[in-house]
């Protein structure tokens, strides 16, 4: 779908722009898309590929892995509003996400509208107006997670009549799910495309079924999410077999794992930039790494054997000591009397260096673990494949303190070395071949994979059946595809041994975080399972170092921030008799 979908949608996109001002974009300053965009099978084209455009929005689809530096999983090195506590009703996120999954439902109302007066075949037709809902739906889907009821409009509507109150929670999910409804009763939606097949990357009743089976875990209607969850195995995904850290190159972009994604392309303005945000100053392109992995996140990833990960396992006195104090594990080998001097002075317990041996004492805390984790981040010592700043590729390793990535060995050099950080591996390009661009990448930005269908599955089949079999069978599915070892609940001596339905639910949230991590889920997640407020903001967090040393704090505001602000300049505009607010926020 790539060639054509990219063609299609900067036509589209060209006769969809030049929209009102307001947040609920609704008004096209010209009359193309109500009346000449949709007199061809060609121009219809365009017009529902530039409803496939507006994923293309930061907070729609495109980069909604941002997100998850909200969540537990991630951290903004500069923290965010949401995660400081500072966040009102007048914060760009809740403006900015509102008005562009409003956008994108705009788009898909005049295309739903619109698409009965084009000249097309049945088929077209019943398969265009499928996708049509299904990424209306998708858009809702992203609004009512977060705001838990909006204004629901499904036709297009002039500016003075954006007057709506905002529908209940479960109306704006029932909506979703008549829309998402008609999808999987269209005879001329297919169930998956192939890979390589010119319309693959286009909604399919896989997605339909994915998508309905998330808004009924929403609803906590666990029976029909069940079955839908179920249905999507039988439609054609599959979990990827391969390498899971090749699971998210642009080689595996259209495996059977992946049900919806954003189609990306190495052109600018259509690839992907998480490169600039994700790898340091020595992957390609000389990137940021603005967004890392929480300390908290990397060490709750399992032993190799299942047993929960305890530092002093591995450093004894490790967590009685305090975060400057452990510094000492994590420094490089051989360093001079100067650098030594430097964190002695800075309170380092130095009594405890080795000047050989230092490094590979820490790397065996990372080795001995999910094989996931070293696929998702750049642990202490593990090395890049990278590139300097005039494309020269070299392997670099993360070491402390900083050096040189100028010569060998070569250390990797971050926007952060006077920090000691995590840094992210998923999605971060190796080499100085895999893109061509720091800020737009090719590799499809993945939104619905079986791996979260399956997990979900596990979910909803263990809210109803406690310790149920298929339950721990969809879980290990997941696990030993990754390298993890199995659950099971024949031998309670092992760390792998089941418990029960609260052990089972943990260990299920443990494993979505773990395996869908940076994929724009877990923030989502965390707020859907009302675990935010426990695994992000407790007393004494924040973003952190490797070594615990906070750089900044976390402050949560309030329960509330499990509903987010209604945008204040539309609450302003329509008055809170009309836009009711949140409980909580001040407007």
């Amino acid at each position: 779908m790539k060639k054509i979908y990219f063609i299609g949608s900067l036509v589209a996109v060209a006769l969809f722009t030049g929209c009102d001002g307001s947040l609920l974009d609704t008004v096209p300053t010209n009359s193309v898309p109500s009346v000449t965009m949709w007199t061809s099978e060609s121009l219809a084209d365009c017009g529902v590929n530039g409803v496939y455009d507006a994923l293309r929005y930061e907070n729609t689809g495109y980069n909604l892995w941002h997100t998850d530096q909200d969540g537990f999983t991630g951290m903004n090195r500069n923290s965010s509003a949401l995660s400081s506590g500072i966040a009102t009703a007048s914060t760009a996120l809740f403006s900015d996400y509102w008005q562009q999954n409003y956008e994108g439902i705009t788009r898909a109302n005049y295309a739903i509208q619109n698409l009965p007066n084009a000249p097309l075949t049945p088929a077209k037709y019943g398969r265009l107006m499928a996708e049509c809902k299904f990424l209306r739906a998708w858009f809702y889907f992203n609004l009512n997670q977060v705001y838990k009821g909006v204004p629901y409009y499904n036709k297009p509507v002039t500016f003075d009549e954006v007057t709506k109150p905002r529908s209940t929670e479960t109306a704006v999910w029932d909506s979703m799910i008549s829309d998402l409804t008609y999808c999987i009763n269209e005879p001329n939606l297919p169930n998956m495309y192939a890979a390589g097949n010119v319309d693959h990357g286009r909604v399919t009743k896989a997605a339909a079924y994915a998508l309905r089976g998330k808004v009924y875990m929403w609803m906590k209607d666990y029976a029909k999410a069940e079955a839908d969850l179920r249905t999507v195995g039988t439609l054609g995904p599959t979990l990827f077999q391969g390498p899971y850290k090749q699971l998210f190159k642009e080689a595996n972009e259209a495996c059977p794992e992946m049900i919806f994604s954003v189609q990306n392309i190495g052109v600018e303005g259509y690839g992907s930039n998480s490169q600039l945000n994700l790898a340091p100053r020595s992957g390609f392109g000389w990137c940021w790494n603005n967004y890392l992995p929480n300390p908290d996140f990397v060490e709750s990833f399992e032993e190799a054997n299942g047993k929960p990960f305890d530092w002093n396992d591995y450093l004894p006195n490790y967590n009685s000591m305090t975060p400057v104090q452990r510094i000492v594990f994590f420094l490089r080998d051989n360093m001079t009397n100067a650098e030594k001097t430097v964190f002695t002075n800075y309170g380092a317990d130095m009594t405890k260096y080795l000047s050989t041996g230092n490094e590979a004492r820490v790397l065996k805390a990372f080795t001995d673990r999910d094989p996931r984790l070293l696929d998702d981040i750049i642990t202490p010592y593990s090395s890049l494949f990278g590139a300097d700043q005039g494309n020269v590729e070299k392997t670099c390793t993360l070491r402390w303190p900083f050096r040189t990535d100028t010569q060998a060995p070569w250390d990797i050099k971050t926007d952060t070395n006077t920090k000691w950080y995590y840094l992210w591996r998923k999605w971060v390009y190796e080499g100085a071949s895999e893109s061509p661009n720091r800020l737009y990448g090719p590799t499809d930005q993945v939104m619905i994979r079986y791996a979260d269908v399956v997990l979900l599955l596990a979910e909803a089949i263990n809210e109803q059946r406690s310790n149920d079999a298929e339950a721990i069978t969809l879980v290990n599915s997941v696990r030993t595809r990754g390298g993890a070892v199995a659950l099971q609940t024949t031998d309670p001596n092992l760390p792998t041994f089941v418990t029960g339905q609260d052990n089972l639910r943990e260990r299920i949230r443990n494993e979505r975080r773990w395996e869908l991590c940076n994929e724009g889920i877990n923030l989502f997640d965390e707020m859907r399972w009302g675990t935010w407020k426990a695994k992000k903001f407790y007393q004494g967090n924040g973003v952190k170092e490797i070594h615990g040393k906070l750089t900044s704090p976390y402050s949560w505001a309030g329960d509330y921030l499990y509903k987010w602000a209604i945008p204040a300049s539309e609450v302003q505009r329509l008055g809170q008799d009309v836009l009711v607010p949140n409980d909580g926020w001040i407007y």
